[in-house]
């Protein structure tokens, strides 16, 4: 391992269990905290992730002020479910006036910041089975502690399809291509354990001056650009334990990855196409194929978009 990630995961790695709701809630002082679920139909584990997080959270411990969902052009019952147990929903395309309708989990966290408040931004999946609110009060716990930590990135135990076994690998476009592509071209950040958790933070400050692909390429350009522009002490990372959730088929993991290797060509300065396709053969039709754009577009800054100075937020 590259000197500087194996100093760095040594000093700025910690567990969940060191950051208690309680004295969280002293650190807090005049700080607003923002969760943020983005969610594509998940209507069967969305209203159990907002339960938990409003029950332990805000009702329990007035640790989190608001509680968003970002409803990204679900077809089910996600939005319904979501305000059901007790979040605010706001559907892409209807949050800032002016912007087009785009499918997207950056979109979804890009548009969370024309919705929210929040000095602090929390970001937690929307189809999560095994979890718990530590997953909030342990990524809340470096921004709270640390004026100068600007993003922090969870790790986990996951909890496989395979009998039960438990894993600390990232999924499989982590370890296929997003570690290997840090490893490559950023090896100070091979001390992030899984770069592409779903589960990470970040303050209002960093995350309005960063421009944000619109797919599954905002972790991954998160992680970059803060080390590119702040250093590596501005990012910590925190050990949440076990995590479990819906996999996806491995047709989606070859979009994604497309997503990830066009979010780091990028930033490496390498030209690729303006359009990305990607062809999947279809075994059911004879001599069948399918095509899948690859989202590789990116939002702008938040602070460059007229939008963004007028929002207008709605508050509990």
């Amino acid at each position: 391992m590259d000197p500087r990630a194996r100093d760095w995961y040594t000093r700025r790695t910690t567990s969940s269990s060191a950051w208690a709701p309680a004295a969280l809630l002293e650190r807090k002082a005049g700080t607003r905290v923002s969760v943020v679920i983005p969610a594509r139909n998940e209507q069967d584990t969305v209203a159990d992730v907002v339960t938990q997080i409003r029950r332990a959270l805000m009702d329990e411990i007035p640790l989190v002020d608001e509680l968003l969902v970002i409803d990204s052009m679900s077809t089910d019952g996600t939005a319904e479910r979501a305000a059901a147990a007790g979040a605010q929903v706001r559907a892409v395309g209807d949050i800032a006036p002016g912007l087009e309708r785009r499918a997207g989990k950056g979109e979804a966290l890009w548009q969370s910041l024309f919705a929210t408040s929040g000095d602090v931004l929390v970001y937690i999946d929307a189809d999560l089975t095994e979890w718990g609110p530590h997953f909030v009060t342990g990524l809340l716990g470096p921004l709270l502690d640390d004026e100068r930590t600007l993003l922090v990135r969870g790790f986990y135990d996951r909890v496989l399809d395979l009998g039960g076994d438990i894993t600390t690998e990232g999924g499989r476009v982590t370890e296929l291509v997003a570690r290997p592509l840090l490893a490559l071209h950023w090896p100070q950040l091979a001390g992030v354990v899984q770069p592409l958790a779903g589960e990470w933070a970040a303050r209002r400050s960093l995350m309005e001056q960063l421009p944000v692909p619109v797919g599954y390429g905002v972790e991954f350009s998160t992680l970059v650009d803060t080390a590119r522009r702040f250093g590596l002490d501005a990012i910590a990372q925190v050990d949440l334990g076990r995590r479990a959730h819906r996999h996806q088929s491995v047709h989606n993991l070859g979009v994604m990855a497309a997503e990830i290797l066009a979010v780091a060509r990028r930033r490496s300065a390498a030209p690729y196409a303006d359009e990305v396709w990607l062809p999947r053969p279809v075994r059911e039709v004879p001599g069948g194929w399918d095509e899948v754009q690859v989202p590789t577009g990116e939002r702008p800054p938040a602070v460059t978009v007229g939008q963004y100075a007028t929002r207008q937020v709605r508050t509990w």
